[in-house]
Parts: structure tokens; C-alpha cells; sequence
């Protein structure tokens, strides 16, 4: 066999030898462990050797295999967690073969590896080992451009993605954090220039030859021709519809006419629909797949910020009611999300500053780390920020797919942000409604005496800092609270609010009283 071999790589506890077996089982390659090798060569187990040679000898002995390996063709190979640290083996298996990094959370790693003990690198303190270990690994780690996290995947849905990413292989940098078979099992492919290789992503997903791709004229005159021209080179044919704007998108009439749109061009349910837009576009994009002839597959390509680290992702899709914002929708898991953070760099800047309200609120509910980050450098690495606001998402999409329990906290600023733009005529921007909405909702926690002040202001200083609204608009709160009355979060008629407790944890706080509500809101208005 003349193919490249594929290698998997990464720390201990991420699955590489039972995702190796699997992958090379699903090919009908030989599977190599190297560890296995390694022992069966030096006659002990790695841990003996450790303890009697050293790690410097062991080294030693991998990296000789390493070069062994490099050579040969047609294999899948699971490395040891140091194998492709020392930069010169690291070099000679991505010259040669399809390197794939897996990846794992903090906490499912400690979960994995509570009560291993043939792992001489993790000592009495396996938690700070590991902390201590990835940090020393970070750079070996971070220079291998395939990356796959088996976070909340089974050994079989982690070697299936890691056969689609072997199958596309990206020129580009790509991280996939993927969701397991009960949110939807698909990826979340993120990197920048990975527009130019959509079409070799899509087919991996398992994407036909029939297209059709719903888009907004103005993004279609940013990235239409290149994603027209990565589809063509996978042999996907591919129609082009035009949907409105925005919320304008989301109205009954657009979405009758994105229905005579897909008859008037034959699709079926052979077709695929591809979203290339804002949140706005691709809930209403998903929603007509969803619905026409029972359910399309689809694909989203996010190209706003908001869109892609929230909006684009989730499954969630749908269309406004008159009374209400997303009053009609469905749960509808896409094919693939392609997120290429380059996609931003056409974004007017008042766009851009408008996302980065729901990547403040990812670090607010479940990632400290994020939100201090935020605070001393802004969002900058743009790519590594966005990587992180996706994580929080996929983890809690994971844990809760259809929003029955855990999903509900992405919701933070947003029963009142919904019902700022309701009351406003959608005039404000979504994310700077959802600024606002977490401002008041953190106001209305310590009024509640849930929160402690000092976050208050350090979440008021971060937005400002990132030049988001802070500051509520002169509006009567109890024309925020009848809007309120009409959205989808409500609980028993009354609206149901995600309030923070202390940075990486909220909860989800029903019945609270309409003057608690409109005191908030108005200390809003009053203290910027």
C-alpha cells in the first residue's frame, strides 16, 4: 500500500491506541502501537524501564522508532504522548505521513486517568502532572495542524472523525471539536483558510454532488466565488438562492420563498443546503432544510463572528413569529460547521465588536480562563479566542443536545437582549442587546444577593473595554417585561432568566419578581 500512513498523536488518556485500532480496522491497515512495540523491543514494560534506564533513555529508543516508522507507507500508528515532542521526529512524521493530534478536556483527561497506574509521567499528583505536563508540551502540541478532540466521543465516533479528517486533509491548520452521535455527531471544523478546502471537508462529511447554497448578496460577493471554486474542485454541484439580510431573513415570507427557491431547482433530499452567512442567515437557512420534504441535510459556513462561535452551531434553527423572536424552529444537528476565522477579516467593525458579546458571555458561564483572557489581551489571537468560545458551546451542546436542562445557560443576556430588540424594532444589534441583557441580569443577581458586586464590575469593564453597550437605553422596563412575556425561555407564563453566580457558574432562576426586573433595569439605565 502506497498511501501515506496515518499517525495519531497526543497526550495520554486521549484514545489513541483504541481509536488507532479502530481507524486501521476501518480501512483494512496495519495497526502499529508504538508503546506495544517499544515494550516487546525492550523487553519490560515502558513504566520498569522508566524506573530502572530513565526517561532519557527511553526517549532515546522512541525516537529511533519514530525514524523507522517515518519511512514506511500504508500503516495507522498510535505514538506515545512524548513521541513527536523532540522536533526532529515531530518533522520526519509530518513529512511523511497524515499526523492527527488528539485532544481531550482537562476534566476528561483526570477522568480517563484516575487510578492508572502504569504511567510513570503522572507521579503521586496525577492532576498537576498532567496540568504541568500539557503546559510543557503546549508548543510541540500546537505546531501539528491536525487536531481532533475526543472529548465526548466513543472510540468509534472519535475514529470515524478522524477518518473524514484523514480523508480531507486540510493544507490548512484544522481543529475539529466534535459533538457525539446524541447531539447530531457532527464536527466543528475550525481554521483559518479552510474555505478554500470546504468542498474536500464536505465530501469527508459525507456531502454529495448536489448543492444548494443559500447566502446573502453581500457575502456572496465576499466569499462566494471561493467557496464556489473549493466546491467545484470536490465535484459538488452547487445552486446559488438569495436570502434577505439579517432578520429580515427570518420572516414567513422570506422562508416561502426560499421553499419556491428550492422547488423551482429540483432539490431533493439528495441535495445538501449550505449556509454561507450570519446567525440570522443560518437559522433560516437550517430551518428550510429542516422542513423541506421532511428534512435536508445541511452544512453551515459561519462568516460572522457571533455566527461562528454561537449562532452557526448547535443545531438550533428557526424563524420569528410576529409575537416573538425564534418562536418557530426546530432542532436540526448540520453535516459539518466550517469555521475559517479569516472569514471575519471583511467584517465592518461594528459586526466584529457586536460578537464579541457571546464570546464574553462563553467565558461568564463556564470558562474563567476565556473571560481573563478577554480582560488582559481582548480578542486577540482572534483564532485561538474563537477556538475557545467553541469549546464552551460544544461542551454544553454535548451535555444537553435539545436544551432540557444544562443548554438553557446559553442563554445568559438573552431573555432580555430578545426582548430589547423586539421592543426596539430590531434595531440594535443582537450582540449589543445581549451586552445589555448580561449587565442586567448580573444586576439583577446581586440584587438578588446570588452574586458578589466586584463581578459586576469587572464584566461592565470588560465590555467597555471591548466598546460593547454597558449601558441600558432610556426604555420604560415594563415594556422590556410584556416582550419578555412572549419569548420561548419563558417557564409557566413567566420569564425564566440565566443569572451569574460567580465567573464560570450561573443558574437558571424562574419567577422572579417583575419589580426586581424593572430595578435592575433601571440601576441599568442610571449607572454605565
Amino acid at each position: 500500500m502506497d498511501e501515506p500512513s496515518i499517525v495519531l498523536t497526543g497526550f495520554m488518556g486521549t484514545g489513541k491506541s483504541a481509536v488507532g485500532r479502530a481507524v486501521a480496522g476501518a480501512l483494512g491497515r496495519p495497526f502499529v502501537d508504538m508503546d506495544a512495540v517499544l515494550e516487546e523491543r525492550l523487553g519490560t514494560t515502558i513504566a520498569r524501564y522508566f524506573a530502572a534506564a530513565g526517561e532519557e533513555a527511553f526517549r532515546r529508543a522512541e525516537a529511533e522508532l519514530v525514524s523507522e516508522l517515518a519511512g514506511r507507507r500504508g500503516l495507522v500508528i498510535a505514538t506515545g504522548g512524548g513521541a513527536l515532542v523532540p522536533d526532529e521526529s515531530r518533522r520526519l512524521m509530518l513529512q511523511s505521513a497524515t499526523v492527527i493530534l488528539l485532544t481531550c478536556g482537562l476534566a476528561q483527561l483526570q477522568e480517563r486517568l484516575a487510578g492508572s497506574t502504569h504511567r510513570p509521567l503522572l507521579g503521586e499528583d496525577p492532576g498537576e502532572a498532567i496540568r504541568r505536563l500539557l503546559e510543557r508540551r503546549r508548543a510541540a502540541y500546537d505546531a501539528i495542524p491536525l487536531r481532533l478532540d475526543t472529548s465526548h466521543l466513543s472510540i468509534e465516533e472519535a475514529a470515524e472523525h478522524a477518518l473524514r479528517l484523514a480523508q480531507a486533509a486540510p493544507s490548512a491548520p484544522c481543529q475539529v471539536l466534535a459533538l457525539p452521535a446524541r447531539a447530531g455527531g457532527y464536527g466543528v471544523a475550525i481554521g483559518e483558510g479552510l474555505l478554500a478546502r470546504a468542498g474536500a471537508l464536505l465530501r469527508a462529511a459525507g456531502v454529495g454532488e448536489q448543492a444548494v447554497v443559500i447566502s446573502e448578496p453581500r457575502v456572496r460577493t465576499l466569499h462566494g466565488a471561493a467557496l464556489a471554486a473549493a466546491l467545484g474542485q470536490a465535484g459538488i454541484r452547487a445552486r446559488w438562492l438569495a436570502a434577505p439580510s439579517g432578520e429580515a431573513a427570518k420572516t414567513n415570507s422570506a422562508l416561502q420563498a426560499l421553499y419556491e427557491a428550492l422547488f423551482e431547482c429540483g432539490a431533493d433530499r439528495h441535495t445538501t443546503v449550505i449556509a454561507l452567512g450570519g446567525g440570522a442567515l443560518s437559522d433560516a437557512a437550517g430551518f428550510a432544510a429542516a422542513t423541506w420534504m421532511r428534512g435536508l441535510p445541511w452544512v453551515t459556513v459561519p462568516t460572522t463572528l457571533l455566527a461562528q462561535v454561537d449562532a452557526g452551531l448547535g443545531g438550533k434553527v428557526a424563524i420569528d413569529h410576529p409575537r416573538g423572536k425564534n418562536l418557530i424552529g426546530a432542532f436540526h444537528p448540520p453535516r459539518l460547521v466550517l469555521v475559517d476565522p479569516a472569514l471575519l477579516g471583511t467584517l465592518p467593525a461594528e459586526e466584529l465588536r457586536a460578537g464579541l458579546a457571546e464570546v464574553v458571555k462563553h467565558g461568564l458561564i463556564a470558562d474563567p480562563a476565556l473571560f481573563a483572557h478577554l480582560e488582559a489581551h481582548g480578542p486577540q489571537p482572534l483564532e485561538q479566542v474563537v477556538a475557545q468560545a467553541v469549546r464552551v458551546k460544544v461542551d454544553v451542546v454535548a451535555e444537553d443536545p435539545e436544551e432540557h436542562g444544562r443548554r438553557a445557560v446559553l442563554n445568559l443576556g438573552h431573555t432580555v437582549g430578545h426582548a430589547l430588540e423586539r421592543t426596539t424594532g430590531f434595531s440594535w444589534r443582537h450582540g449589543d442587546a445581549v451586552s445589555v441583557g448580561m449587565v442586567v441580569a448580573t444586576r439583577l443577581a446581586v440584587r438578588l444577593g446570588i452574586c458578589e458586586p466586584d463581578l459586576l464590575c469587572r464584566l461592565v469593564a470588560l465590555l467597555e473595554r471591548l466598546g460593547l453597550p454597558a449601558q441600558a437605553p432610556p426604555l420604560p422596563p415594563e415594556a422590556l417585561w410584556e416582550a419578555m412575556a412572549a419569548d420561548k425561555k419563558r417557564r409557566g407564563g413567566v420569564p425564566s432568566f440565566v443569572l451569574p453566580v460567580r465567573l464560570g457558574e450561573v443558574v437558571i432562576r424562574s419567577g422572579v419578581d417583575k419589580e426586581d426586573f424593572c430595578a435592575a433595569w433601571k440601576e441599568a439605565i442610571e449607572n454605565a
